[in-house]
């Protein structure tokens, strides 16, 4: 879980918004209001890579409750701090669903307090209940590991 894999020695902090006509921090070239601006203000996500745009968009905004809601509940946690990272970018490596399971794997870059850049790859799990999509968990991949 991208939560679990940021500095803790940071304190939590309140991000600025997104502006409604900005670029989308997910990448996908669209404005906010058109891309993961629609899923946070209350329309389902209808797949599980939006699902997961939207979500490392809400990372980028600090929008925890967004993060909870859209999180399965057997595997959220109760409460969600966020850290001060500097989110730098999203590369959706592949998405598949078949049904209502999905998985999603990506890279996500940011920059932590120090300065230092950091990546997080993973392969998430989404379930769909009632017409819904929810963050299961994901399996964090050690790029290190896979290139040796």
């Amino acid at each position: 879980m991208i939560y679990e894999r940021l500095s803790h020695s940071a304190r939590p902090h309140t991000l600025p918004a997104i502006k409604a006509h900005a670029p989308c921090p997910c990448g996908s070239g669209d404005i906010y209001t058109d891309c993961c601006g629609q899923w946070h203000t209350g329309t389902p996500a209808p797949t599980p890579e939006a699902l997961m745009r939207s979500r490392y968009s809400a990372y980028v905004a600090g929008l925890s409750d967004y993060l909870l809601a859209t999180w399965h509940p057997s595997t959220a946690p109760g409460e969600l701090e966020l850290w001060p990272v500097k989110w730098l970018g999203l590369d959706v490596r592949r998405a598949e669903a078949e049904g209502d399971a999905g998985i999603v794997e990506f890279v996500a870059r940011h920059r932590d307090t120090s300065g230092r850049a950091q990546r997080l790859h993973e392969i998430s799990r989404f379930v769909r209940m009632d017409g819904r999509w929810y963050y299961i968990d994901g399996q964090i991949i050690d790029d290190e590991r896979e290139a040796s």
